[in-house]
């Protein structure tokens, strides 16, 4: 190649690549707040899940009228604890990270693929893209790349996505869950969000809590 075509399309390349960065925050802390609906077999709920970021670790929380759960992760033991209220009743399920793996195994190797459609969500500029996996439900995603977490494991869904989540829906022919961003904060997280309670709450391995979920 001549030097003067090398260098053109060095300077080409080069600028596609500013284009893409520029504007890019990579965040390790970061609060997420979605508002979110459940449609099942004619009936609808909706609820409120929050998602707090603090390095490696991540706390999701979801409460409605019904119930309300907590999911604290270490994304570098990859061992997890569940916080479950339904009924009066509390309980508390250690994961080791194989059980990690198995209760999330419906989404592992998610393929995202972009489409050409984009908006605007909470002021940050989306792309559309689609979600399809081996096992699991489609998942339609509009995310922006201009917030992106470090930790790239904080949620099973988006591992692969190039970017924040704002509004996204999992369908398929029985029920549609679908997430709205409703707020954004990139101030420090708590420490204390992640503290694992020491009492109040019933305890019991990963194999019993799905043993209640069948009633075996």
């Amino acid at each position: 190649m001549k030097p003067l075509k090398f260098a053109f399309v060095f300077l080409c390349s080069f600028s596609i690549f500013f284009c893409n960065s520029f504007g890019q925050k990579k965040v390790s802390e970061l609060t997420v707040v979605y508002d979110y609906s459940v449609t099942s077999t004619g009936a609808s709920e909706n609820a409120t899940t929050t998602i707090y970021m603090k390095g490696n670790l991540v706390r999701s929380e979801t409460s409605s009228s019904l119930f309300s759960s907590s999911t604290i992760y270490d994304s570098k033991t990859g061992q997890a604890v569940l916080l479950k209220e339904v009924s009066g009743q509390k309980l508390l399920i250690r994961l080791t990270p194989a059980n990690w793996q198995d209760m999330n195994k419906f989404y592992n190797g998610t393929i995202f693929t972009n489409t050409s459609e984009t908006k605007t969500i909470a002021g940050y500029k989306c792309i559309k893209a689609i979600g399809k996996n081996k096992s699991g439900p489609d998942i339609t995603v509009y995310y922006t790349n201009e917030i992106v977490p470090e930790n790239k494991d904080y949620n099973p869904k988006f591992k692969n996505l190039e970017g924040l989540p704002l509004e996204y829906e999992l369908a398929n022919a029985n029920f549609k869950i679908q997430y709205t961003v409703s707020k954004i904060n990139l101030n420090p997280v708590p420490a204390s969000k992640f503290d694992i309670p020491k009492s109040g709450y019933r305890e019991m391995t990963y194999e019993e809590s799905k043993k209640l979920k069948t009633g075996d």
